[in-house]
């Protein structure tokens, strides 16, 4: 699994190294935040981050940048929103395609006939075994919603 993280990480310094080339400054500095936070977690947990670690810690740099985007929109402040957006799309190229609404629900629906889910009371169960499959390909509020949503019928 190591190995498969290495590959990624090595994928983002390549395509830091070919924005430096042509001299792309959004795509340079937001690979370079990337890279220091992928470096600082391994430093926090003294060793290599699995694949799914790298993708947990993209996504959770895209959900900050969404969340940068609304405040900013709401500010009226259109040039950071641009830029945030900009940012996000450079992180975005590093994480697996986004499941489809379909997708989701179906991976759901397996999870809960594979633990015997029976209500809300499992929500949590639910998660618990979905997470891991859909990590950095969707929220995890959109999986809880949907996952309410199922459970509640």
């Amino acid at each position: 699994m190591a190995v498969a993280a290495l590959g990624l990480k090595t994928e983002i310094q390549d395509a830091m190294k070919a924005a430096m080339k042509s001299g792309d400054r959004i795509v340079v500095s937001t690979l370079r935040l990337l890279l220091a936070a992928l470096h600082n977690e391994e430093i926090k947990g003294r060793k290599e981050l699995s694949q799914e670690e790298t993708l947990k810690l993209i996504s959770s740099l895209c959900k900050q940048r969404q969340e940068a985007i609304d405040y900013f929109r709401r500010g009226g402040r259109m040039d950071l929103v641009e830029k945030e957006e900009a940012e996000m799309a450079v992180l975005r190229r590093f994480l697996p395609q986004a499941l489809t609404e379909e997708e989701l629900r179906a991976l759901i629906l397996a999870s809960i006939e594979e633990i015997s889910a029976k209500g809300p009371q499992d929500l949590g169960k639910v998660m618990k075994q979905v997470m891991p499959k859909v990590t950095g390909r969707t929220d995890g509020k959109r999986v809880n919603e949907l996952a309410k949503e199922i459970l509640s019928r």
